[in-house]
């Protein structure tokens, strides 16, 4: 290892850059190794000249490194020596690696680090990096979780490593005696030096709201700090790690189109289960636990078949069963009733009650997907009832007829839904004409907007007896329509009593804009979905048109170069004149905010012309 370095600089002492006559190739020609450190992002790589007359010159444009002196090994039979190198950086080194190894007379080390410098790249391009705490507790990134065929690519680089390049020896090594880092080892620590570097710019202590895994600098967390940290690396090398990913089937019993309907049986909960034989007859509800190989995701079993050994092969892993049991446990954290899966001798399936298939339809199927669970529902099951609230113009607006509303209990059954009729304008064609489009002018501070909850089927709108039926329902799986519904009685419930005790439903335009434009808004300190009706979705689809396509009427036709303009538009220009042209013709007022010197007077004098 280095005992000692020096600056070495890059520059003449009259402060112009002296390009070395060798350039890049004279480090090409090098003897290249890595010397790992902790954390990794804080190991350099060594070059030395293999005749051994001194450092090699940096390139041009490169001015971070510095002279040491390391020993390396020299010969079959263990000798060593003290040779004088240039130490870089890996991040530093990262672009010299990856040019130097194309160079004519590159050396066999050179080349082979330049071709890990590229592997380790295409790692970090893909998004392989883990949260990590070094050997001395700092903060730090390491490459995975890897696929097996980028293991298999890690191990035959490994093999193929010359000697040179892993000939500095290392220094844990006992007295008289020589140990050299092991190929592989060595390239998995040069690949986490990479990835630990790339995430850590200028910028992202800012994105991250603070330096842990962001900043460059090496600090060590606090005490406090280091326990959470150590907690949460060590649930997210388990959860990308393991070589099994879990899943839940979900099972249903008893449905049969004689059985009374679901909203007569008494409600159970876990607190209240029954035994089966006492149990009122129905639908029944059980988890079946499923293994998902990661390395290859088209192998799945059941966990009952992976515990008796049926299930056989190696796509699991050396460690399914244990690595099963760690997923399960973290699951069973978000979600407490698979916690009886975890005491089992064979975690194979558990009975649910009814509030916990609930859960399971919101909150608990969101936690356990972020750990990577997915729950899997019986096709029979119809899961695509939906609320939602519809923001548009008011029915007591003057001149508005609405008939979108009408239930489709009073259609015939299928029947499609009616449509939205065009709410009338009172002042005719010319409002609309001036506004350059066949949009009513419902932005102004008289202008009345209202919503109401809507609860749909699928594409089909459910009418209010429908609805008081899911709502007063005791199961959530519902006889609705001919087909079992899955459906939150709760939720149901909640948005029946919103709509009937709000006697103030209106909602000033720019509020209501905002929501249609973000597709969601609170009610009643909770956040829904929103969907937009009549005037109000058309104008909310022409905002978020995508450039250049024009509205069926051909009102946003581009507008191109203006014949009356003494001057020529670029592209952007032209763009955020078009911009403007959209924004002014319905009617919304817009802020061009392009930087200084780029032209936004003149880009905006023909849409002022045109105004006056």
């Amino acid at each position: 290892m280095p005992h000692h370095h020096r600056p070495r600089p890059s520059h003449s002492s009259h402060g112009s850059f002296v390009s070395p006559p060798t350039g890049l190739t004279d480090l090409a020609r090098c003897s290249t190794a890595f010397l790992p450190s902790d954390p990794a992002r804080t190991g350099r790589v060594a070059f030395w000249r293999p005749d051994g007359t001194g450092a090699p010159d940096l390139p041009a444009a490169t001015d971070r490194g510095a002279v040491g002196e390391p020993t390396v090994a020299v010969g079959p039979d263990g000798d060593t020596r003290t040779i004088e190198a240039l130490l870089v950086p890996t991040a530093t080194a990262l672009p010299l690696l990856t040019r130097a190894r194309l160079a004519p007379g590159a050396s066999p080390s050179t080349a082979f680090w330049g071709a890990a410098a590229l592997l380790a790249l295409r790692i970090a391009a893909d998004g392989k990096l883990l949260p990590d705490l070094s050997g001395t507790d700092h903060d730090a990134w390491r490459a995975g979780p890897l696929t097996a065929e980028e293991q298999e690519r890690v191990r035959m680089l490994a093999a193929a490593m010359p000697a040179v390049a892993h000939s500095v020896p290392l220094g844990t090594a006992p007295p008289r005696s020589l140990l050299l880092p092991a190929r592989e080892r060595l390239l998995r620590s040069f690949v986490d030096a990479v990835v630990d570097g790339l995430p850590r710019t200028p910028a992202a202590p800012l994105v991250a709201a603070g330096p842990a895994f962001a900043a460059a600098p090496v600090r060590r967390p606090s005490p406090a700090h280091l326990a959470v940290v150590r907690d949460w690396v060590a649930d997210v090398s388990a959860t990308t790690e393991s070589g099994v990913r879990l899943s839940l089937r979900i099972e249903v019993s008893g449905l049969t189109t004689a059985e009374c309907a679901a909203e007569d049986r008494p409600r159970r909960s876990r607190a209240e289960d029954a035994p089966a034989t006492a149990r009122p007859p129905g639908p029944a509800f059980r988890a079946v636990l499923q293994m998902h190989s990661v390395i290859d995701p088209s192998v799945v079993s059941d966990a009952a078949d992976a515990w008796s050994g049926a299930a056989t092969g190696t796509a699991f892993g050396p460690h399914a069963r244990r690595d099963a049991l760690l997923a399960l446990r973290r699951a069973a954290r978000v979600w407490p009733a698979l916690g009886p899966l975890l005491s089992a001798a064979v975690p194979d399936a558990v009975d649910l009650a009814d509030d916990e298939i609930t859960e399971l339809l919101g909150p608990a199927s969101e936690a356990l997907g972020a750990l990577g669970v997915q729950v899997h529902w019986p096709r029979e099951l119809v899961r695509t009832f939906t609320a939602r609230a519809v923001i548009g113009p008011s029915p007591s607006a003057p001149g508005t007829h609405v008939t979108g509303d009408t239930p489709l209990t009073e259609q015939a059954p299928g029947a499609a839904d009616t449509p939205y009729q065009e709410p009338t304008d009172p002042q005719g064609p010319a409002r609309r004409a001036t506004s350059g489009t066949h949009l009513p002018s419902f932005l102004s501070a008289d202008s009345l907007l209202t919503f109401h909850w809507q609860f749909a089927l699928g594409d089909h709108r459910l009418g209010r007896a429908e609805w008081d039926r899911l709502a007063e329902a005791g199961r959530p799986l519902v006889r609705l329509r001919d087909q079992w519904v899955l459906v939150d009685p709760a939720q149901a419930r909640r948005a029946r009593d919103q709509e009937d005790r709000r006697t103030d439903r209106s909602l000033t335009p720019i509020d209501a804009l905002s929501a249609v434009l973000t597709g969601s808004t609170e009610i009643d300190g909770e956040r829904v979905e929103v969907r937009a009706s009549g005037p109000l979705a058309r104008l909310r689809d022409r905002i978020t048109a995508p450039e250049g396509a024009d509205g069926p009427d051909g009102s946003f036709a581009g507008i191109g170069q203006p014949a009356g303009l003494a001057a020529t538009l670029r592209d952007y220009q032209l763009r955020g004149l078009n911009w403007l042209h959209r924004m002014t013709s319905l009617g919304l007022g817009c802020c061009l905010a392009d930087d200084m010197g780029l032209g936004k007077t003149i880009t905006l004098i023909f849409p002022v012309k045109s105004a006056c």
